[in-house]
Parts: C-alpha cells; structure tokens; sequence
C-alpha cells in the first residue's frame, strides 16, 4: 500500500458530511507541522478551515481543497459502507474517494516529497482546507480569503484539487469557471375558481409565454474560452392542491452560467425587460454565486500542462466547463488558478470511487508542479 493511498484512506474513514470536518483538518495539520508548516486552524460560524503555510517568501503556491463530503444517500444501495474504504479490482469505494479527500492525500505527498528534495524552496507552500465547499459556502474559502486580504496575504499560484479529469487521469484541466447567477420569480395572479377564470388571473398560464421566450434566447455566443451562456429553469411551483383553484402566485427558479461576454447587470436588465414586455406582475430574488473567473495563459498553466505530459505522457485539455468550484473566491485576488484531480464519473453518486493506481500518478504530477514553479 503506497504513502497516497493510505493517507486517502485515512481520511476518508471519517465521517465528514457537510459542514462537518470530523477531525480531518487536525489529521492534516498533525502530517504537516512537522515538515515545517505553521497550521491556523480558523473557524467562523459552524465552518472548520485550515490555513497551512511553508516559508515567509513569495511567490506562494496554494493548494486548496474540502474535507466535507455530501451526504451517502441509502446506505443499503451502497456495495460497502462508505465511510469504511474498500479497495476492489484496483478502485478505492468510499464517499469523497473522487471529491476530493485522495486529492488532498496526493497534495500532502507531494509537498513531503517535494520538500525532502527541496528544504529551501524560492517561495512559500500552503493549504487551504474548508469542510464547507459542499454546502452553502458562506464560512469557507470565501473568509478565509477575507482574512488573508485583510493582512495582505497573496496567494501567487492555487491548485484546486477538484475531480477535473473526464475518462483518464489529468485529461482535462479546469483553467476556469462559469459565473452562476439564480433568480428566484415569484409571478402574481389572482386566485380564483376554475369554474369562473374570468374572475381569476392564472399567473401560470400568463407567465408560460415569457419562460418561452427566456428559453429561447440566445445570452451571447460564448468566445474561444467559454461557452454561450446557458439559461435553465430548475423548478416550477403552483396550485393549493386542489384541481377545482387557480393559483394566485407561481414559483420559478432558475439559472444562469454565464461566460465573460455578459454581466450581471446585463443579465439581470434583459430578464426584466422580457418579463415587462409581457406586462407581468412580479418580484426577483436574486442570487450572484460566483462570477466567470479564467487562468488563460502563464506559468501555473505552463507547469501544469509540462507536469502531466512528464507523468502521463499526453496533453492535457484546457477546459472552463462544468459546475462552480471554491476557485471563484480565489481568482479575484488576482491569483492563478486551475483544477486538476481524480475522474469525475462517480462523484456525489453511490459506490463513488478512484482507481488507485491514480493516486500515486496525481501526487507525482502535483510535485512536478511544485518543482517547475518553486524549484
């Protein structure tokens, strides 16, 4: 059993379901202090966060990542309990396995290692651990960038360890992310019987045509980074429950992930306008994310593509695809940021698994990395 492997499974033994760390952190800070690091364990509201750091100097290059898990589901659809690691025809089962605690294992092997061959790196080495990043995300990496802002603490270069990789380790980088932006619509009728609609007004049967025609817009057509812009209704909600009323209000929420053709203005601006030109009485809750953050070019890119051609000997594909990732919080610092980790086909699901045979391959990626930027 490798070094990787058996701190994965260390760490996924305990039961971290968001917000919970269950002492993650502490198994981190305990493997760390003695290479070196200064651990501040910081936490705000119910949210545990380490700050890890090696080294005084700049540049400093972060590796950022989440203990917390999602929740197994129906503990009887999995094959072995998930919180007990079980290795099978060369895959490691458990919740977290692929997002992102063997991540994590990989990044603390690679910086012992690293630090073996290099006591004097040209610049600092830290981790930034939340066990937030699967729930609302307001306690997490969000303050603890705040923190390191408010003392002028600059992270030069973050790797997140996110599941990117799609049907073989490291074939996809994450260089950045869409912004995500939700509107919350609340459409206004008049409640009335079914029997009389002409004392009524059905605020679902008036609001279908503006959810056409917010369909089938087209936001922008995306650029050489990014896709176009995508809009999505996630869910629709009316009625008493009685066939015989018609609604007075409707509930619609949707989502936009936008690239950096738009803004949020904009977006806001032409979701209004559509609605008034079907003169709709309504009211918007909205909610900004995370906004569309992008590492196009430069040497965090450079150390990551040269890493994993070394290790696995073909290129990787720079991609800004998928969901958002703590790295929203980061970027706007000015940082660079990626996302490189395990294969992301089992993540949040039942029986979540990594092939082992990855976790070595990750944490030697990770430190070529290290010594292509700090060496």
């Amino acid at each position: 059993m490798n070094q990787t492997l058996e701190l994965a499974i260390e760490l996924l033994k305990r039961q971290s379901v968001t917000p919970e760390d269950a002492g993650c952190q502490q198994m981190i800070a305990d493997h760390l202090t003695p290479l070196g690091f200064n651990c501040e364990h910081l936490r705000f509201g119910e949210t545990d966060n380490l700050w890890a750091r090696f080294g005084t100097e700049g540049p400093v290059f972060a590796f950022a990542g989440h203990t917390d898990v999602v929740p197994t589901g129906p503990l009887e659809a999995w094959d072995s309990d998930p919180f007990a690691p079980t290795i099978r025809d060369g895959m490691l089962y458990a919740r977290g396995a692929a997002d992102m605690k063997s991540s994590i294992a990989a990044m603390m092997i690679a910086v012992e290692r690293f630090l073996k061959n290099n006591p004097k790196p040209t610049g600092s080495i830290a981790f930034l651990i939340t066990s937030d990043e699967e729930g609302p995300a307001t306690d997490g990496t969000v303050k603890v960038i705040e923190h390191l802002e408010a003392r002028d603490e600059k992270i030069d270069y973050c790797l997140v360890g996110e599941p990117s990789s799609t049907h073989k380790l490291a074939d996809v980088v994450k260089n950045g992310r869409r912004g995500s932006l939700s509107a919350d619509i609340v459409f206004k009728g008049i409640q009335g019987h079914v029997a009389y609609p002409h004392l009524a007004k059905n605020p679902i049967h008036l609001a279908i045509p503006a959810l056409l025609d917010l369909n089938t817009e087209v936001w922008d057509e995306g650029n050489e980074f990014y896709p176009p812009t995508s809009f999505q209704i996630s869910n629709i909600n009316a009625g008493t429950g009685a066939e015989n009323v018609i609604p007075g209000v409707k509930h619609v929420m949707c989502n936009f992930r936008f690239s950096t053709e738009v803004t949020v203005d904009e977006l806001k601006q032409r979701l209004i306008a559509i609605l008034d030109k079907h003169e709709l009485d309504y009211e918007i809750t909205w909610r900004c994310s995370g906004q569309p953050f992008l590492t196009a070019e430069g040497k965090l890119v450079e150390a990551t593509q040269t890493a994993i051609k070394d290790v696995m000997g073909y290129e990787t594909e720079l991609s800004t695809a998928g969901g958002t990732s703590d790295g929203r919080f980061i970027a706007p610092t000015g940082s660079q940021v990626i996302e490189l980790g395990p294969l992301n086909d089992t993540i949040h699901k039942i029986n979540e698994c990594v092939a082992v045979d990855d976790l070595e391959k990750l944490a030697e990626i990770y430190e070529g990395m290290l010594q292509r930027l700090l060496s």
